[in-house]
């Protein structure tokens, strides 16, 4: 008989906590959620007062039996789920199930699985906070409610087994809105006017760039302003009108949050939102390690602080001294974004002096690399600044102004170990310029004139949407990945390389939400929702009272839409292919993997066919049509019409004009699905053993 019980939500993570503790505790792993509402209904009471109507998760009862019968015998239970409203609601459900064993229960929370932290939190039990559970509930309840009222038109109106959300649909709208910014984005013409310089003492080159006349900016867009300009300096003598120089300092980035995690493992190591939480649940809950054994490497890493422990930064100092120098060092006090919820810290390493190289056998590939970037992160945002010594010349050509500028870096700081990444194009440059002087003359060796047109905002990728999604309030740390996941399986938008693209089912679905429910998949009332919940956790709001407000003009809207759609039938678009089967006009319908052409004679006539896209370069190899096709993995490649029958033209690269065939750019692509293969069974020979007496 155990005198304690330790119930987490996962094996490893049990695995982790059952070394600091004593022989006598058992450690449980809850699998996740152990109650939920359920799937076949609604499972809130909108009649009275929403109340949930909670069941036993399917397949659990072996567990919960399990669970029940060591809590029975134990004489202390600790319920140590994660340490944000999925974990106290996930506790809630526990205490419930075990609820013959009330007297006997204790919440506890620690942010990192450390011997420390774990026997302190083991030492300082709680109840279970209700205020933070209502939150989970009052988003769980919300989030059903929308989700079954809104899908029901989905189904009527484009097709059944589609499906709304509330954070899901906001995030469609976005990268819909952005593409549509895309498709009507207009290009603008402007002009840059580049002249290589030369220093005559040094003979040094250095580039300067056109900015302007008599000292005030001018915006260039035409070939007759261009004209103009090289005309008004023919033959001008180019002379340092002016030079500053100064000193510029670079500061480190905070310590990570879930979210600047997420975009950095995607600009950084290429991985997915939900491979990053995947990856970094494994380093949270525990990885074995000779010498260690099972050690969670990193803490808690579902959070929106960039708050650190005063052990941590101390520890941080160390390293930092004993590795590079007490002049690298320098104490670092981030601030947190004020809708951010502060409950536990910024992502770290739970212990510095586990450099990643050190553990690199024992880690996989993925877990080495993330643990790589966290730790490097934490460490430099507990660095001195870089700083560079820069150079900004103003340069006269008659009346024109020509700028010229120059950085060297002067002292790495932070940038020994890290520099975060950027979704810009544009990157930093270091470059130095002559020891030039005021009033001398510099040699003008070309005159480079250089048209551009303005480009449409990037689509979004991983990265940028969930940049978006926070900046504007929507959704929360632990939303961010699931959210994104849905729309995905879903497939209202598709990854095209790293940029999601809204597909035409996604299109048709979001057009269909923001026509009937606009206040409801708007960025301003997800962030709204998002404070209630804040509020709620703070006991300042009472959740019921937060769904009521909602559901009755909700429930309106749902019936007014309803009775709207009642009498539409949905009518296919007709194409312009007729059925070489039947001889009617095919239709264009939507299955699982987009849309596709079908015969209107169904059941009569079965007849389906793929669209299949094309572009407007003929096959390099043959001049046959190419088509546009994608692997069961999404990626698109190219391949000549006539493939295999007479061409074997396929590539990964989309073909241009005029380009010659080249054989090494063919992809190696499985066209056709692997032939099956013929599996015969042999029965063995089974000997029976015979024992002489």
């Amino acid at each position: 008989m155990a005198d304690k019980l330790v119930i987490v939500e996962s094996p490893a993570k049990a695995n982790t906590i059952k070394k600091f503790l004593g022989g006598s505790t058992k450690v449980m792993a809850s699998m996740g959620h152990i109650r939920d509402l359920p799937k076949s209904k609604l499972g809130v009471d909108v009649e009275h007062n929403f109340e949930p109507e909670y069941i036993n998760i399917r397949g659990k009862g072996d567990l919960i039996k399990s669970l029940k019968k060591e809590a029975k015998s134990a004489k202390k239970i600790y319920i140590a789920t994660d340490p944000d409203r999925e974990g106290e609601a996930i506790a809630w459900h526990l205490a419930y199930i075990l609820k013959d064993e009330e007297k006997k229960i204790c919440r506890v929370t620690f942010n990192e699985i450390t011997k420390p932290a774990v026997n302190k939190a083991i030492k300082e039990p709680r109840e279970i906070d209700m205020n933070t559970v209502d939150a989970q509930q009052a988003r769980r309840v919300l989030d059903r409610i929308v989700g079954y009222k809104m899908s029901p038109v989905l189904w009527k109106k484009v097709k059944r087994g589609l499906s709304a959300g509330r954070v899901q649909s906001v995030a469609v709208k976005l990268i819909v809105d952005r593409e549509t910014e895309i498709e009507q984005f207009v290009p603008e013409e402007y002009w840059n006017l580049y002249a290589d310089l030369k220093d005559s003492k040094s003979k040094k080159e250095f580039h300067a760039k056109f900015y302007g006349k008599d000292g005030k900016k001018l915006e260039v867009h035409s070939q007759e302003e261009v004209d103009k300009i090289l005309n008004d300096i023919d033959g001008a003598k180019y002379i340092i009108d002016e030079i500053k120089k100064g000193e510029k300092k670079r500061t480190p980035a905070p310590p990570f949050t879930t979210s600047t995690m997420q975009q950095e493992a995607s600009r950084k190591l290429g991985f997915t939102l939900k491979k990053t939480m995947s990856v970094a649940q494994g380093l949270y809950e525990g990885v074995k390690i000779p010498e260690h054994g099972t050690v969670g490497l990193i803490t808690y890493m579902r959070t929106d602080s960039t708050r650190i422990s005063e052990v941590a930064r101390a520890a941080a100092k160390t390293h930092i001294e004993n590795t590079y120098g007490e002049k690298y060092y320098e104490n670092r006090y981030y601030r947190t974004n004020k809708d951010a919820q502060d409950a536990h810290e910024a992502i770290r390493p739970t212990y510095i002096d586990i450099e990643p190289d050190s553990v690199k056998e024992s880690l996989s590939k993925d877990q080495y690399k993330l643990y790589k970037l966290i730790y490097n992160r934490f460490i430099a945002s507990q660095m001195s600044q870089a700083i560079y010594d820069t150079m900004q010349v103003n340069i006269k050509a008659n009346n024109y102004d020509f700028k010229a500028s120059g950085q060297t870096l002067k002292f790495k700081g932070f940038m020994v170990l890290y520099v975060e990444g950027t979704d810009s194009k544009e990157q930093e440059e270091d470059g130095t310029l002559p020891d030039l002087q005021e009033k001398q003359e510099v040699k003008l060796v070309k005159l480079e004139p250089k048209q551009s047109f303005t480009e449409p905002p990037a689509r979004y990728t991983e990265a940028s949407l969930v940049k978006t999604l926070e900046e504007k309030g929507i959704g929360r740390p632990s939303t961010y990945s699931p959210t994104i996941t849905t729309i995905l399986e879903r497939r209202y938008i598709q990854k095209e390389q790293k940029q999601l693209v809204p597909t035409e089912l996604g299109k048709i679905v979001n057009k269909l939400l923001t026509e009937n429910f606009a206040d409801v998949v708007n960025a301003e009332f997800t962030a709204q929702v998002e404070s209630e919940f804040d509020e709620i956790s703070e006991g300042k709001l009472q959740w019921k009272k937060m769904i009521e407000k909602f559901y009755g003009p909700f429930a309106i809207q749902i019936e007014k839409v309803e009775k709207e759609l009642e009498h539409v039938e949905l009518v296919d678009e007709v194409s312009d292919v007729q059925c070489e089967k039947c001889g009617r006009m095919m239709v264009y319908k939507f299955g699982r993997y987009g849309k596709f052409l079908a015969c209107p004679g169904y059941p009569e006539c079965k007849n389906a066919k793929p669209i299949i896209e094309t572009i407007d370069v003929p096959c390099p190899k043959c001049g046959a049509t190419v088509q546009v096709r994608k692997t069961k993995r999404g990626k698109k490649y190219f391949i000549c019409e006539n493939n295999p029958a007479s061409c074997d033209y396929i590539s990964w690269n989309k073909p241009k004009p005029g380009e010659e065939w080249n054989p090494e750019d063919m992809a190696e692509v499985e066209t056709k699905p692997k032939a099956k293969k013929k599996t015969t069974t042999k029965k063995k020979a089974t000997k029976r053993k015979t024992t002489k007496k």
